[in-house]
């Protein structure tokens, strides 16, 4: 069991990618102010979330819900699982009385397992929600030894959970419009003179002229004309779609296959920018990138994570560990270059 830790500042998104990436066991236990939330691991797949808010009153909801799609869920059995299990608790942290009431619903085949598991699903969406917005607080985490009746009905994977409660929790800031900007000469008031035809036709002219211009001007970041790119990645499809990508004067590039030969060769080269791919055996992007911030020479050198996830939590891994940025497969010239040019400058 981990020792709690003391009341402090709590970033959920990261602390959760945290427990995925190392792929915890146990419970994760966690309480600000007046609620806590219990959330149930299995070598970092989610198993069951709780919260001490209104527990029944959330799982009667999604019963209900579930009442008219399942015969065997009848009404009966419906108002027979609060008067059983609601009050009930296990041995710390509690085998919450919830999801006792789960187990028992498939043991009286009230669901199947894969009923349940959409049933457990759904109540995990809810109380990540609301544990999303949590600021402050204490946490520990207690091995599954140290108490019984570990939930062990389904394994989830986390990640489009949280991403569809994040997504959910930034609906609301969305749907905010900004207030109408009325042109000047809308304004009650105000008498402006009508453009002349000529004199808006010379002005399209001028400004298209200045866009041109603008837009063929070459990016540059700064006064050098060398950069070395170190490209870590265990594809060479990849490798070299990077080569012909940045064949250029202005960069020299270091294409490496192997991740766990990388950080030598980088110590040697000294890069201006790394591309680092996620995905590789043996050893991943997020852990080597680790292991690079801890070198003194890459505290500050430009990591560009590569890869086909875009989600929150793997951007909240990326930032855990030091990223700099991202860039997503798959991804055009334009990309690539916008990204180097980003961290050059």
């Amino acid at each position: 069991m981990v020792s709690p830790k003391p009341f402090q500042r709590l970033q959920p998104l990261s602390l959760l990618a945290q427990l995925m990436s190392r792929e915890v066991d146990g419970c994760l236990e966690v309480v600000s102010g007046a609620t806590s939330w219990l959330i149930y691991f299995n070598h970092g797949k989610l198993c069951f979330a709780t919260s001490s808010t209104d527990p029944f009153e959330r799982l009667d909801r999604h019963l209900h819900q579930l009442n008219a799609q399942i015969p065997a869920l009848t009404r009966e059995i419906c108002a027979q699982v609060r008067s059983r299990f609601e009050g009930t608790s296990g041995s710390h942290p509690a085998s919450s009385a919830d999801y006792q009431a789960i187990c028992w619903l498939v043991e009286q085949q009230g669901l199947d397992r894969s009923q349940a598991t959409s049933l457990i699903e759904a109540l995990a969406k809810e109380v990540i929600e609301s544990f999303l917005s949590v600021t402050e607080g204490m946490y520990e985490i207690t091995d599954p030894q140290s108490f019984t009746d570990y939930p062990s009905l389904c394994q989830l994977d986390l990640r489009p959970i949280v991403e569809y409660c994040h997504n959910r929790r930034q609906q609301p800031v969305a749907r905010q419009i900004p207030p109408k900007i009325q042109r000047p000469d809308a304004l009650p008031g105000v008498n402006h003179r009508a453009p002349n035809p000529a004199e808006q036709s010379q002005s399209a002219r001028q400004l298209a002229a200045n866009d041109a211009t603008n837009r063929s001007k070459p990016v540059v970041p700064s006064a050098r004309t060398g950069y070395t790119i170190a490209c870590i990645d265990d594809s060479p499809t990849i490798l070299q779609a990077i080569n012909s990508f940045l064949d250029d004067s202005s960069f020299s590039v270091l294409m490496i296959n192997d991740p766990v030969k990388a950080l030598m060769q980088v110590m040697r080269s000294k890069p201006d920018v790394i591309l680092l791919d996620v995905g590789m055996p043996n050893l991943d992007g997020y852990e080597l990138c680790s292991l690079l911030r801890r070198h003194p020479s890459f505290k500050n050198t430009p990591i560009i994570m590569v890869t086909g996830h875009t989600g929150f939590i793997d951007r909240a891994k990326a930032k855990l560990v030091g990223a700099s940025g991202y860039l997503t497969k798959p991804f055009t010239q334009s990309d690539l270059l916008k990204a180097v040019f980003k961290h050059l400058t």
